[in-house]
C-alpha cells in the first residue's frame, strides 16, 4: 500500500514538474450540480372516436351578375365619342336564272294555237279613205301562252291598219307550245288582210 502511494506521488510530481497538470494552488474546484429535467405531463388517454355526423346538403347561393361600374370622367377631361357600329349589308347569294330556252318556231299560223281570238276592227277612217292592205305580224308566246311581244314582218302601208292588227292580236288567248312534255316559248307569224267589200 505504501509502495502504491509512493508511486502515485512520484507520478504526480513528475507531471507537475513538466507542467502537464496545473499546480494545486492553480487548480479550480468545479462544482457540478445535476438538474433534474422538468416532469413531463402524463399523456391523456385518447378520446373514443365519435360517430361521423351526417353531411347536410349545402345551399348554393344563386349566381350574382357582376356589373362593371363606369368610370366617372371629369368635365375638364376630353371625352371620346362612342364608336359608331358598322352594319354590314347582308349579301344574299345571287340567284342565277335558268338559261332561257330559244323560242320554238311554229309551223302554222298563230291562230291555230289560239282558241280565243277576235278579228281586228277595220278603222272607220281607213274605210273613208279606202285604205286596204295586208299585215304580217311576228308574235312571241311565253311558256303560259300569253303574248309577250309583237313585231312587224311586213306592213300594210297604213299606220291605222297596222295598229288595228297589233291591238287585235294582243287580246288573243293562246295555248303554250309543248316540246318533250314541257311548255316552251314559241314564235309564230300571223297575217291579216284588210279588204273592203265591193272593191
Amino acid at each position: 500500500m505504501l509502495l502504491v502511494l509512493a508511486l502515485h506521488g512520484m507520478l504526480l510530481y513528475g507531471l507537475i514538474s513538466y507542467r502537464m497538470l496545473p499546480p494545486t494552488e492553480e487548480a479550480i474546484t468545479l462544482m457540478v450540480e445535476l438538474i433534474n429535467p422538468p416532469a413531463q405531463p402524463r399523456p391523456e388517454p385518447p378520446e373514443p372516436p365519435q360517430p361521423p355526423r351526417p353531411v347536410r346538403p349545402q345551399r348554393i347561393a344563386p349566381l350574382q351578375q357582376l356589373v362593371a361600374q363606369a368610370v366617372t370622367v371629369l368635365p375638364a377631361e376630353p371625352v371620346a365619342p362612342p364608336p359608331v357600329p358598322v352594319i354590314l349589308p347582308i349579301t344574299e347569294a345571287p340567284v342565277v336564272p335558268a338559261p332561257a330556252l330559244p323560242p320554238v318556231t311554229l309551223s302554222g299560223e298563230l291562230s291555230v294555237n289560239c282558241p280565243e281570238r277576235t278579228p281586228p276592227a277595220y278603222p272607220s277612217f281607213s274605210i273613208r279613205l279606202n285604205e286596204q292592205g295586208s299585215v304580217v305580224l311576228r308574235v312571241e308566246l311565253d311558256t303560259e301562252g300569253r303574248i309577250s311581244d309583237v313585231s312587224f314582218k311586213s306592213r300594210s302601208g297604213s299606220v291605222r291598219l297596222d295598229e288595228a292588227a297589233v291591238a287585235a292580236v294582243k287580246t288573243w288567248r293562246c295555248r303554250p307550245a309543248i316540246r318533250e312534255g314541257l311548255a316552251v316559248p314559241a314564235v309564230a307569224l300571223q297575217p291579216f288582210d284588210f279588204i273592203l267589200e265591193g272593191h
